[in-house]
């Protein structure tokens, strides 16, 4: 450990060790920690049975032993009752998937070192390995016989070749090979470096056999991101639908999918759409005769309202249904009689379950859909054919547990109480929502506040403004972990969703559009002045962080004012020219979020960068990145380090290793990275 990064943990362990009183002590011990992160359970992807009488979801947890995350499968009944264990284990269970008849799922697991496919029979409990693949299975789903099961794998393909290099001497020991690459994107956050291959679909005998390969070609099945996508079967059986982008130049196109259909047979292709832009996620109708599916007609806009329609099996007559919604429609699923499409869709920081008819008439069924511990949007569900559904349901006192209704009557129950034993013994941070003007065009903006716990407001309080990134996300009013701890901690944190969020429309989002970072400056700086109205926020002690998006606006904001006593910049974009040239997402930032490419707009790109305002700051400043990070890589990082060190602006740098974008695949490193943001800003408090 560096020496300012023992700093700072010292900082942080020695606060905890100052005397306190017995009321303080006791109030202390009640709150929510960052330690906690081994202690809290998040449920993920229920699974309603086609019956609708049980759930199986994921319920993940984290082991403080071995510094690491883990999965099991558990099983409610929809009336909440017989709530129990499927899979036990320090392990990696997920994605259930019910067979047709209920009898069966199918999941992904890696008991046995690698992930693979099992089957288990639910009357017995007996389970069986459907795969032994040498990579890993993913998208899963069952034929609507219940006789294959289908899922998409990389396929290795061979590397580019340059020169025939000797063969080592028997016996001797040489370095590893060079690495050859030919490919635009060559590493991807999270996978890491890129293998040659493809990802392509597959089907298996449900009752064991060897997989045949379906589709073909040098094309990833699945998003731009390089996970593969699930497949849908159509409703005899005979066809898998699926979203692809195989375009020849796909790497520079990256968001111009088109829905595939893929004979089960003999692997023979069908484009079903065909125009520019995505075309997402078919969802085919019980009776076989139309096919749900989300995209836009793409623009190259920072953000493009997603939409929903609907088309004939064959591909013709394709309209929109949600084109009155001004919202991005998620996971379309039909219901059983053919007359409609569940959906998802963000309003103004919420997640809500809603249903479309056939002729395009929007009822809003469920709310509160969340997931994960993180005030961002998340969170998923499942349907059976008679109408009952079950999601992740997520509030601002409610960590992720699993909700139900019904379509006749939506009235949602909570199942679950994953984190009941924990929360009972801690008081967690009041959060009350607030709306105020942007200084800039007196716009309205949501934000949240969260207040410690015992919170007085006769007293005076250090105020956090936590900035999310995206830029095209949302906060909500879902649990947050981090921001709770940080409020645990005597801070009154406040978060936001500036002009560029996701959830309140296609023109409020597109404000940033060829602008970002930019006029969101004046809507979290005016945020920061309407939490200070309240009266209650001690004005010599304001501090400012955020991660990803939001680090590239802790940044901005430090370069715009010096009113905050310290920031901390988690995982920011720098030097957009330079990200352009080392992230994983160059061709989509170039198109989207510029007007082309770096040296053809260089006035554009320097404008923008956080080097251009860097000569301003006088904030003492963290910076925190993973270095495994290929969003946004640890050179960002290094260069505004470096430059604050020239400017000779008080600043460290803490390197995280192994860690991909966002710091949390180890739950050490999450807690450490709470604990190092808070200590930073104890160190500079007034």
């Amino acid at each position: 450990m560096r020496h300012h990064q023992v700093q700072a943990w010292l900082a942080v362990s020695l606060l905890s060790c100052l005397p306190l009183s017995a009321a303080e002590a006791q109030s202390k011990t009640n709150r929510l920690a960052a330690s906690d992160v081994f202690n809290l359970e998040f449920a993920s992807d229920p699974q309603i049975s086609p019956d609708g009488q049980r759930i199986i979801y994921v319920r993940q947890f984290s082991d403080v032993m071995s510094d690491k995350n883990y999965a099991n499968l558990w099983i409610i009944d929809f009336d909440g009752t017989n709530h129990r264990p499927l899979t036990t284990g320090h392990r990696g269970d997920s994605s259930p998937r019910w067979s047709p008849d209920g009898t069966r799922i199918i999941y992904l697991s890696d008991q046995d070192g690698t992930p693979q496919i099992y089957l288990r029979w639910l009357d017995t409990g007996q389970t069986a390995k459907l795969t032994n693949l040498q990579h890993p299975p993913a998208g899963i789903a069952w034929s609507p016989d219940g006789r294959w099961v289908s899922f998409a794998s990389f396929v290795p393909a061979k590397g580019p070749q340059i020169a025939q290099v000797p063969a080592a001497p028997s016996g001797a020991k040489w370095a590893e090979p060079a690495t050859v690459i030919d490919k635009l994107v060559y590493r991807f956050n999270g996978p890491g470096y890129l293998k040659p291959g493809y990802n392509h679909l597959f089907v298996v005998p449900a009752d064991g056999g060897t997989p045949r390969q379906i589709s073909s070609g040098n094309f990833h099945h699945g998003d731009f991101t390089f996970r593969a996508s699930e497949a849908v079967w159509s409703p005899d059986g005979k066809s898998l639908l699926v979203s692809a982008n195989r375009r020849p130049d796909y790497e520079l196109e990256p968001l111009d999918t088109e829905i595939y259909e893929f004979s089960v047979a003999d692997g023979s292709v069908k484009a079903l759409t065909h125009r520019r832009g995505p075309d997402n996620s078919p969802a085919v109708s019980p009776d076989g005769q139309s096919i749900a599916f989300l995209g836009f007609d793409d623009k190259y806009q920072g953000y493009q309202v997603t939409r929903l329609y609907v088309m004939n099996r064959d591909g013709t007559n394709a309209r929109v249904l949600s084109g009155d919604l001004d919202r991005d429609v998620i996971g379309p699923r039909w219901t059983g009689d053919n007359k409609g499409v569940f959906i998802r869709f963000d309003d103004q920081g919420n997640t809500k379950l809603a249903f479309y008819t056939v002729d395009g008439k929007l009822r809003q069924i469920a709310q509160d859909i969340g997931g994960g511990s993180s005030a961002y949007a998340a969170g998923s569900f499942s349907i059976s054919p008679n109408g009952h559904f079950a999601f992740t349901c997520s509030r601002l006192n409610l960590p992720v547990e699993v909700g139900a209704g019904t379509l006749a009557d939506p009235k949602v129950r909570i199942l679950t109480a994953l984190n009941e034993d924990l929360l009972a013994d801690k008081t967690l941070g009041h959060v009350e929502e607030i709306w105020y003007e942007s200084s800039l065009d007196k716009r309205k903006i949501q934000g949240w506040i969260i207040k410690p716990p015992g919170f007085d407001p006769a007293k005076k309080y250090p105020l956090i403004l936590e900035i999310h990134g995206g830029p095209f996300a949302n906060y909500g009013d879902r649990f947050d972990v981090e921001k709770q701890v940080w409020a645990a901690k005597g801070y009154v944190v406040f978060y936001a969703n500036p002009r560029g969020s996701t959830s309140y429309g296609g023109e409020f989002g597109n404000l940033i559009h060829h602008r970002y970072p930019g006029d969101d400056f004046y809507d979290l700086n005016s945020g920061v002045d309407a939490v200070m109205a309240k009266g209650y926020i001690d004005a010599e002690n304001l501090f400012v962080t955020g991660g990803s998006g939001g680090g590239v606006l802790t940044c901005w904001m430090i370069g715009r004012t010096n009113r905050f006593r310290a920031a901390a910049s988690a995982y920011p974009v720098i030097n957009w020219y330079s990200f352009v040239l080392t992230a994983d997402i160059s061709a989509f930032v170039a198109k989207y979020w510029f007007p082309g490419l770096p040296w053809e707009n260089v006035e554009h790109y320097e404008k923008r960068s956080l080097l251009s305002v860097v000569k301003n700051v006088k904030t003492p400043t963290m910076v925190i990145t993973g270095e495994e990070d290929y969003r946004t890589p640890m050179s960002e990082s290094e260069q505004y380090y470096q430059a604050l060190k020239l400017l000779q602006v008080e600043s460290v740098l803490v390197r995280v290793p192994g860690e991909p974008h966002g710091i949390r695949r180890r739950p050490s490193h999450w807690m450490a990275k709470m604990a190092y943001i808070e200590g930073w800003f104890e160190q500079h408090k007034k």
